[in-house]
């Protein structure tokens, strides 16, 4: 198995890397902002798109991954119900808009209208597998 790494210093590297986190699910109790060392972390199974679209990977596979942001100034959500830690999350979309560049605010876009926004000094997010993969039951799909 090959172990996914990515490094995200800009907003081309991050589209790259919200795609391959687009239909990872995680819970709500295990996103944790460490405002000590400014960081956000995100533990996540992510769908491995990139083995799904392979001829010789019939079927869909989903990783223990660790998306990772540094330089995060404060964290907002609207719609994720803090209070109940076990629910869990579908991530659409990792967006950025710049404020002040190379500051700006990154967007975790989740399914049924939840939101977490990052208030970043500048984009520094880390994509890791790290080492478990199984087979996916069925393969995300979303309406046009």
């Amino acid at each position: 198995m090959d172990l996914l790494k990515l490094l995200a210093l800009d907003e081309e590297d991050l589209k790259i890397v919200s795609a391959h986190v687009q239909d990872a699910v995680m819970k709500v109790g295990d996103l944790d902002f460490i405002a000590a060392s400014r960081q956000f972390v995100v533990p996540m199974y992510r769908f491995a798109w990139e083995k799904d679209a392979s001829l010789a990977q019939p079927q869909p596979e989903r990783r223990n991954s660790m998306l990772h942001f540094g330089r995060v100034l404060s964290v907002k959500q609207a719609g994720i119900a803090r209070g109940k830690p076990d629910e869990v999350l579908s991530l659409l979309a990792v967006t950025y808009a710049a404020t002040d560049a190379p500051a700006g605010t990154i967007d975790l876009v989740f399914a049924g209208g939840g939101t977490i926004r990052l208030d970043v000094e500048c984009i520094e997010a880390r994509l890791s597998d790290l080492g478990g993969a199984w087979g996916a039951s069925a393969r995300p799909a979303h309406k046009d």
